[in-house]
């Protein structure tokens, strides 16, 4: 008998089967890979496993007893936690006030806020979570988040922990980091569920694989005797990816000129004096470790962030001192890093945010009036042509699964047809489905005319997609390369030390 047993789980939605009498099992001590398209179920399945929501048939077991998961505090108290794509974290709290909320360590009537700090560093050398306790949350980068969001577990006695997308935001280092403290996790006997898209992470750090589609399990796998193509088959029916067609262009007149640009960040200059230009027909890929002044480069010339010298020109028109719709109305669309905080609105629908940017023109308004037939008809077309996988168009985009609001996203930014597309991070945490069809959507556009600036955290999408590549390094312009001389050596000395190998 596995340790973790989910047997026969159904999960209808309206018009929806989302779990289709699926059966998982998962050995104690154990990194466990549940893999699958968006859509097929995988969010759904963990949501029901941690008590977020209720399956309508089935039943989970754990050390051989039978849960019932109520609510995820029912979950949390069996020894069952998740750390999620968006982390559950408070902001203006210290590191080891966010590990005890809740459970805090008390005196008399009183926290005893020595005692929480010594528990809280022990643990996290326990597990070499290197973390200061006394830290004020809004401070830390990413990665450290995301060891406090593991350390939060662990404090709560996780018997199993589920990662959803854990890599979707972290430099390489840090997802190497991440990989070894899930190994470490599984050696002292906690079961490791990784909800990944990614085909290298699972078969690099798993011991086994789930695979579903269509909410049903397609196939359960030994990551030892498994290769890219037998997941690729279990997830989409076909053996591999298509390669990406790219054709020849010539590129046309400059889109977009950026000169000199430096930008201010958090006390310090983020950007320096980087100059940069996107042609019509071209993609210009931007790379570069996290953290070294791209995000910084594109909220600037999104006028998301001041600029602290230098110009941004769209087209003719100089933008520098210009807000973030003028700077739209001149011609810049924006697939933004944040799908879930800068690109859509939550608590809206899928009408809604799909309407956003053409709520004074056709085919939505007509004669300053906006129609909300229109609105239904132009998001149900969206919906479709990028297959994203939703209810109804009236359904709260916060409630989607990563992958779909994504999908969602770029269908909203594609569709404004503006001569200067930025692409920031667009098939971060998709499914290798979507990811080919983001990448032939993306080449489509540069075809069309369209000037691209695509910011990766994926050397190989750069490589894959990219005319020309600039490469970032301490908020500088490093290197810049045709396409031709690329290679991933290259531009990964120049990512990471500033100049080429010696």
């Amino acid at each position: 008998m596995a340790y973790l047993e989910m047997i026969e789980i159904l999960k209808r939605f309206p018009g929806v089967l989302a779990n289709d009498r699926v059966n998982l099992s998962v050995e104690r001590g154990t990194v466990h890979a549940v893999m699958g398209e968006n859509g097929a179920g995988k969010s759904t399945l963990m949501a029901i496993l941690c008590g977020l929501q209720a399956a309508d048939d089935g039943h989970v077991r754990l050390a051989g007893g039978t849960l019932l998961l109520r609510s995820p505090l029912d979950a949390i108290d069996q020894g069952i936690n998740m750390v999620h794509q968006s982390f559950k974290l408070f902001d203006s709290l210290t590191v080891w006030e966010n590990v005890v909320y809740q459970r805090e360590p008390t005196w008399g009537p009183f926290i005893h806020a020595r005692r929480a700090r010594q528990e809280v560093t022990r643990l996290a050398a326990e597990h070499d979570l290197a973390i200061d306790p006394d830290a004020r949350v809004a401070a830390l980068p990413v990665g450290v988040r995301q060891r406090l969001e593991i350390l939060k577990a662990l404090y709560r006695r996780t018997r199993v922990l589920v990662l959803d997308e854990p890599t979707a935001v972290l430099t390489p280092p840090e997802v190497a980091s991440l990989f070894q403290v899930m190994r470490r996790l599984a050696a002292a006997g906690c079961t490791v569920l990784l909800v990944t898209h990614k085909l290298d992470e699972a078969l690099s750090v798993s011991d086994r694989i789930t695979v579903l589609r269509a909410g049903r399990v397609s196939a359960e796998l030994v990551t030892a005797n498994t290769g890219p193509a037998e997941i690729i088959q279990a997830m989409t029916g076909r053996s591999s990816l298509r390669p990406v067609n790219r054709s020849q262009v010539t590129p046309g007149a400059v889109a977009l000129a950026v000169n000199r640009l430096s930008v201010d960040a958090a006390g310090h200059r983020a950007v320096t004096n980087v100059s940069l230009e996107g042609r019509g027909g071209e993609i210009v890929g931007i790379a570069g470790v996290a953290g070294n002044g791209q995000s910084e480069l594109i909220e600037a010339i999104m006028g998301l962030q001041a600029a602290a010298t230098g110009s941004i020109q769209v087209g003719s028109r100089d933008v520098t001192r210009r807000s973030v719709a003028e700077r739209r109305r001149a011609g810049l669309s924006y697939i933004a890093e944040d799908r879930a905080r800068t690109a859509s609105a939550a608590a809206a629908s899928a009408t809604d945010n799909l309407a956003m940017g053409f709520h004074a023109r056709a085919p939505i308004a007509r004669r300053g009036l906006m129609s909300r037939a229109a609105m239904r008809l132009w998001a149900r077309r969206l919906i479709d042509a990028f297959d994203i996988r939703i209810r109804s168009e009236t359904e709260l985009v916060g409630r989607l699964s990563g992958g779909n609001l994504q999908k969602l996203v770029i269908a909203r930014e594609l569709a404004h047809q503006a001569p200067v597309l930025i692409a920031e991070q667009p098939t971060r945490g998709v499914d290798v489905g979507a990811i080919e069809f983001i990448h032939a959507e993306l080449i489509a556009e540069r075809d069309r005319g369209r000037a691209i600036l695509l910011v990766s955290a994926e050397l190989s999408e750069i490589l894959a997609l990219s005319d020309r590549i600039v490469v970032m390094y301490r908020g500088a312009v490093a290197a810049q390369f045709r396409r031709e001389e690329a290679s991933e050596v290259a531009l990964g000395a120049y990512m990471m030390r500033g100049r080429a190998l010696s």
